[in-house]
């Protein structure tokens, strides 16, 4: 048994309540009480049956902790991270164990030894504790005796120390009762002390451990025989059976008691196929397995499959698949515990969107108007503001489900390139009789009025990706590295973006670094969705502005998601000039200080993601992200999973096998577009920057250069 204090939540109006708790591992129980005076006497007020249940604890909170079974989510609070860590701990291993022994109850007939040991040892305490209060008893009339004040006082002290003695070993004998009648339950009845376990002192006063029960209790015992004379006489004692209940109650639901409707289960819950995976490396396997036709593909003049087509057709025709194939937890639970890292843990594939996270990041520039305006703004302050702008309004753009599905972890060297065309760009090529290439950079081929952007995974332990765009005529570039470090939280899964990038303004000479904030898939009992949080800043070292901006996880009651919150201060200044509020996904406002003027920092509505222009997939080469993960991702659109398992264990069989050559002959993997810089960060090996400096390519000025 555990037992000590925490609050829980109740509803609204009382908010979190003070209950003493007891944590009965025989019988996957958690039991709670108003005060540890009540629990003595069994007055429970509510329980938590933890067969099948889900701890879940919050990365942003380091005292809360849940528990979702029976359709509901109880949640709970204690004084720091360490004491949540002990009744964590306690839980998981609690309802491993309940598990276990539940399998193990289906074959082997519990000992029947056990039953009779755990009896006599009852009896036993109940004849010390007669013994103990017949002492006690007599104790209690000596003192009341004493004539000499000080021998009554120093009397009284023994006395007060006797009771709380008596008092424990109640509580023990109480402990005793529950342990015994839970290791061998009768149809899951706990049968409390039976009156031949009466106490009595001399007076023939009854002075047992009584084990009183709430009202809320006594309504799960109900007497199908009428009793008799002996029955009436120990009623009380009859009244205190107490249930393993068949689901999870509290005395207080009638009151609004407080859980996550959101957080109900499905109703049918299938184990998730399983994949034995290790490192991938370079390469990819070419083998192809068709999907079966579960739904029509597209399909080329000649009767190819358009992988194509397949890639830019952002539909959500596979968003039941989650409640299809049961709960993600359901496949988390038989490899994980909770604050887990997820990196080696493989994940069912039918939660996988249809892209590798590479192309999830270049998806961040579906605005490229807003990045490349950044050099037109004619002060510090509005350039400020517009990288702000930029970086906040690019989260919206990088989510295509409408579900928080995750996107292809990609394989140690894999690359992605792609380019927009900006507003009046396309015009311009249109009406040239030749199209001018840049001949250099992530994409050669496109021209220096297009943002271009290349990405590479630079490392697979850990998971780190590093990318790099570029505007050629607006002299803009932006060289970033982002390392992934996913754990598991129970109702969650909590993914730490560690990395940073840095916006380089050629002709003026500023650097703006970013750093990102750590995403959340929530509620993956059911739906799950994104939530974005914590901290994040943008500096820049030239100008001294800087800008602190707050992702703020949704309250588990009330308030809004993906709220987002910044202030942004001049060199030096504890008062910032500019401030933004709203939600990343929607709309964000902004206000200046000094004149008090508003603004809408970015409507999502208003802005239409800017279409990105990939290479087609029969001239990407072998290690291209849309060539590597085809397969997968035309099984997936056909909502064929075990189509997509199949593809996708044959590319990471290709890796292991690549990574075994490798360590067999001594080779290190060496990256082709990126390399190390200082300790944990990473570069793009010829930027912009590096080649104006060596005269090419060649400089034209930009709009804030033509009017200064």
């Amino acid at each position: 048994m555990m037992e000590g204090s925490l609050s829980k939540w109740t509803n609204v109006m009382k908010g979190w309540q003070y209950r003493w708790f007891v944590l009965d591992e025989n019988a996957g129980l958690l039991s709670y009480y108003t005060s540890k005076e009540k629990m003595t006497r069994g007055v429970r007020r509510g329980c938590v049956r933890l067969r099948a249940a889900v701890i879940g604890i919050d990365d942003e909170d380091d005292s809360t902790f849940t528990i979702t079974v029976d359709h509901k989510t109880f949640h709970f609070q204690a004084r720091d991270g360490a004491e949540r860590e002990r009744w964590v701990r306690a839980l998981e291993e609690t309802i491993a164990r309940h598990g276990r022994r539940e399998r193990w109850s289906r074959s082997v007939p519990a000992p029947a030894h056990r039953h009779g040991d755990l009896e006599r040892r009852v009896a036993e305490a109940d004849a010390y504790l007669q013994i103990m209060i017949d002492l006690v008893s007599k104790m209690g009339l000596r003192v009341s005796e004493l004539a000499d004040p000080q021998e009554k006082s120093k009397g009284q002290v023994i006395l007060d120390h006797s009771n709380v003695m008596l008092d424990n070993i109640k509580h023990s004998i109480v402990l005793l009762q529950i342990a015994k009648n839970t290791v061998n339950p009768v149809n899951g009845v706990y049968q409390g002390p039976t009156s031949s376990s009466q106490m009595l002192n001399k007076e023939g006063e009854d002075l047992s451990p009584r084990v009183e029960i709430g009202a809320e209790c006594r309504e799960l015992v109900t007497p199908s025989l009428p009793l008799t004379p002996l029955e009436h006489i120990d009623a009380p004692r009859q009244a205190m059976s107490l249930l393993v209940p068949d689901t999870s109650y509290s005395s207080s639901e009638g009151e609004d008691d407080f859980f996550d409707a959101d957080d109900e289960p499905a109703g049918t819950i299938q184990p998730a196929p399983s994949v034995n995976r290790s490192c991938p490396a370079e390469g990819a396997a070419e083998q192809e397995t068709p999907p079966s036709a579960a739904v029509d593909l597209p399909r080329t003049n000649d009767g190819e499959i358009d992988y194509d087509a397949l890639y830019e057709d952002e539909s959500d025709s596979d968003l039941g698949s989650m409640e299809n194939h049961g709960s993600v937890v359901t496949h988390l639970l038989s490899q994980v515990k909770i604050g887990m890292d997820l990196t080696k843990v493989v994940l069912p594939t039918f939660i996988l969107e249809r892209r590798s996270l590479l192309e999830m990041y270049a998806d961040s520039f579906a605005h490229p108007d807003q990045f490349v305006k950044i050099v037109d703004m004619p002060s510090p302050k509005e350039r400020m503001v517009q990288v702000v702008r930029w970086y906040l309004s690019s989260y919206h753009a990088g989510r295509k489900s409408q579900v928080a599905k995750k996107p292809y972890n990609p394989i140690l060297g894999e690359v992605f390139r792609c380019h927009w065309d900006l507003d009046g760009a396309n015009d311009s090529h249109n009406s040239s009789t030749e199209k001018q290439e840049v001949g250099d950079g992530p994409v050669p081929w496109c021209s220096p009025e297009q943002l271009s952007f290349v990405a590479e995974q630079v490392s697979h332990h850990p998971p780190i990706s590093a990318f790099y765009a570029e505007h050629v005529n607006k002299r803009i570039q932006f060289d970033a590295w982002v390392w992934t470090k996913s754990k598991f939280l129970g109702l969650s899964i909590g993914v730490h973006n560690i990395g940073r990038g840095v916006v380089t303004l050629l002709d003026l000479g500023e650097e703006y670094t970013v750093t990102f904030p750590n995403g959340y898939g929530r509620s993956i009992l059911t739906v799950p969705w994104i939530e974005l949080g914590g901290q994040v800043a943008i500096e820049c070292p030239q100008t001294g502005h800087r800008a602190n901006i707050e992702f703020l996880t949704k309250p588990f009651y009330g308030g809004k998601k993906n709220r987002v919150t910044c202030e942004v201060f001049a060199a030096n200044e504890k008062k910032p000039y500019y401030t933004a509020q709203g939600e990343w996904n929607t709309r964000m406002d902004g206000r200046w200080t000094e004149s008090g003027r508003t603004e809408v920092v970015f409507e999502v509505s208003h802005m239409k993601a800017r279409r990105k222009r990939v290479s087609p997939v029969s001239r990407q080469a072998a290690h291209e992200s849309r060539r590597v993960w085809r397969h997968v991702t035309a099984a997936l659109r056909a909502a064929d999973t075990d189509a997509a398992t199949a593809a996708k264990r044959r590319l990471e069989q290709a890796q292991r096998d690549a990574a075994k050559q490798r360590a067999d002959a001594g080779d290190k993997w060496i990256t082709q577009l990126f390399s190390p810089k200082g300790e944990d960060g990473w570069e793009y090996n010829t930027p912009l920057k590096k080649r104006v400096d060596s005269g090419s390519p060649q400089r034209r000025p930009n709009n804030a250069e033509s009017a200064r």
